[in-house]
């Protein structure tokens, strides 16, 4: 099974947070002395309950009438009406939160905050307390792993230790994150198994194959013998869930 990176690893644990009744230019305070572009609301237990965010401040500037009479105020519905008057984090957040676990793996934060659309996740226990905060670029800076580092991962867990293929029968490249893999393997379904591991790999951009096979073998595997029991080796969708798992 191979490791990787999760939410716990990549994720700030030091926190900067607001409460409820923290007043508004206390929140433009933490943004600005904190260099952050939003902080969690927690409630009394450190659960979080909302996030706000420049976009939520900026929002009530924009509700503000303008000085100069240039531009009219944009007509607002009664709910984001209630956050641009709103002068503490409770009136001004954006809720229901959306969290994530720290032993979520990259994959899961990604398509958790596109799914929602939104650029961070505080990070809860078990409880549901707050331990840390995940943002884009916190999922990004995976994508900074050396190459050599990507290299002899896939050489050393993926292709010597999860295919077990023979010493020097594929070379791997890497360059800016795009794995290459040339050479031969045993059978026709090691060929996908391959691209799909190396490309679980942390750091890893995409994955291009330039590789030969000495058998041909379906990727669904061979059909199961009367008796119910497989001769030979695992199927490629079994020795796959294996890997992955």
């Amino acid at each position: 099974m191979l490791q990787h990176r999760t939410v716990q690893d990549l994720m700030t644990h030091d926190v900067v947070r607001a409460h409820p009744d923290t007043s508004f230019k206390a929140v433009v305070a933490l943004l600005t002395n904190n260099d952050v572009t939003a902080v969690p609301v927690v409630d009394g237990l450190n659960r979080p309950i909302g996030v706000v965010s420049e976009a939520d401040l900026l929002r009530h500037e924009a509700a503000l009438p303008d000085p100069g009479g240039h531009a009219p105020a944009p007509p607002t519905a009664p709910h984001d009406r209630g956050r641009s008057e709103a002068d503490t984090a409770r009136g001004l957040m954006s809720a229901p939160v959306v969290t994530a676990r720290p032993q979520w793996s990259i994959v899961e934060a990604a398509r958790a905050m596109e799914q929602h659309k939104v650029k961070r996740l505080p990070v809860v226990d078990e409880t549901g307390q707050l331990t840390g905060i995940i943002s884009r670029s916190d999922l990004l800076r995976v994508f900074l792993r050396h190459d050599q580092a990507i290299r002899d991962e896939i050489d050393h867990d993926v292709l010597r230790g999860a295919l077990q293929t023979a010493q020097d029968a594929v070379q791997v490249t890497v360059t800016d994150g795009v794995v290459t893999l040339r050479g031969r393997v045993a059978t026709s379904s090691l060929v996908p198994l391959a691209v799909q591991l190396c490309r679980a790999v942390d750091g890893v951009v995409t994955v291009h194959q330039e590789l030969g096979f000495d058998v041909y073998d379906s990727e669904a595997g061979a059909a199961e013998p009367p008796s119910g029991r497989r001769n030979g080796p695992p199927s490629w969708s079994e020795r796959r869930s294996a890997l992955l798992d």
